[in-house]
């Protein structure tokens, strides 16, 4: 019988990344994706196709924010640009109140009802935006309620949420992603979504910043444009 795991999976390439991580572990995916009324379905279709690639089932949910909140909730609210991210002293505009917490729960009723052993998530907390439902210590407390919490604990078995990527940079995740044979073509990171990437926001400039610092050429660039 084989494990299963749950996935959270954005279409973006940390996402992406470890679902191909969880698949070599040997886990059986399945893939949880929302549509929470973001400001674009541009990485809902990038998930379903890395989905598809990947062999695995996936499951789009759909959910709503009906109070936004969130730049990634209000298309008329501004989107940040910020050319030195690293500087920043604010969590972004960009942030979703509690949009981790609120996915993992869905994703804990959906392991528990399928018999998952794991929920994998591909946080990050060295290249990232600043959101705070990305830290390590985070995701400990979570994994501490699951054991409070749920009927499956108290069968004797266990749900664990793993973060493969928390303590990997950009880098280093791009270098494991192609080394994993990640679609990363497939991948979107960009907070708008457009036909090709902004370039601008500060998710493009991760993004950008990563692919130079692994010596990689961004293929969702390079299908567009063409190699440098």
């Amino acid at each position: 019988m084989s494990k299963k795991a749950v996935i959270l999976l954005s279409g973006g390439l940390d996402s992406a990344t470890t679902l191909f991580l969880a698949k070599k572990q040997g886990f059986e995916c399945f893939c949880l994706v929302f549509d929470y009324g973001q400001r674009h379905i541009r990485e809902i279709e990038s998930a379903r196709r890395i989905a598809k690639k990947a062999q695995c089932r996936c499951l789009v949910l759909k959910i709503s924010f009906p109070w936004r909140g969130s730049a990634l909730l209000d298309k008329k609210a501004t989107l940040p640009y910020s050319k030195n991210i690293e500087r920043q002293q604010q969590i972004p505009s960009t942030y979703v109140p509690a949009r981790n917490t609120i996915f993992l729960s869905f994703a804990l009723s959906y392991a528990e009802v399928i018999g998952a052993e794991a929920i994998f998530i591909g946080a990050n907390a060295i290249d990232f935006s600043g959101y705070p439902d990305c830290r390590p210590q985070y995701y400990l407390r979570f994994n501490s309620l699951i054991r409070l919490a749920t009927k499956t604990t108290f069968s004797g078995k266990e749900i664990k949420i793993i973060t493969p990527l928390i303590k990997k940079s950009k880098a280093e995740i791009i270098r494991l992603a192609n080394k994993l044979g990640v679609p990363l073509e497939l991948t979107w990171s960009c907070y708008r979504g457009l036909k090709v990437p902004c370039g601008k926001c500060d998710s493009c400039l991760l993004r950008s910043r990563g692919f130079a610092q692994a010596k990689l050429i961004d293929p969702l660039l390079e299908k567009r444009y063409g190699a440098c």
